[in-house]
């Protein structure tokens, strides 16, 4: 499997595990590497219990073994709220076999190689992703904002890297 692929999956599967597990962590900040969890992006974002549409977009996009391996990556994980908030009939569309190649150019929008905690995020004007395009990153305060979504818990860590639970889906230009 390519990198783009694998990043994809891997950003998906953040996005799955997200949302719990940046309730439970602080929205500012870092993770001391003792803090990182056991379990892989994947898995942390399955036992959130909240990235269920991200999930199943990462098994259709083919990308969950590669958001399993090494990484290490930085996923911006929309929750199934970011995904219903879209347009009527969006993720259908996206997940079917046809529209496997946009699926995946979406899914690895959300992923940048390396592991990038709150604290740097906070610090960047902009990130490329492993689709390979940039995506803007604004800060306002405690507010940071990647694309066109807030961040809305972060540095939920995973064994293969860092997920920071965003509120909409970052739609590549």
């Amino acid at each position: 499997m390519n990198p783009s692929l694998r990043s994809l999956a891997l950003a998906l599967a953040l996005c799955l595990a997200a949302p719990a597990a940046f309730a439970a962590q602080p929205s500012t900040g870092t993770a001391s590497p003792a803090t990182r969890a056991s379990a892989d992006i994947v898995d942390t974002a399955v036992a959130a219990g909240q990235f269920k549409t991200l999930a199943a977009a990462l098994d259709a996009a083919g990308l969950v073994d590669t958001l399993k391996g090494a990484g290490p990556f930085t996923v911006f994980a929309p929750t199934d709220a970011a995904f219903a908030a879209l347009p009527a009939g969006t993720v259908d569309n996206l997940l079917k076999p046809e529209n496997k190649a946009q699926l995946v150019a979406l899914l690895t929008y959300h992923v940048v190689q390396g592991r990038v905690p709150a604290a740097q995020v906070a610090n960047m004007d902009s990130a490329t992703t492993v689709n390979g395009a940039d995506v803007a990153i604004r800060t306002n305060g405690e507010r940071v904002m990647v694309g066109n979504a807030n961040v809305v818990s972060a540095d939920v860590m995973a064994s293969n890297g860092v997920i920071h639970v965003v509120d909409k889906v970052l739609m590549p230009r």
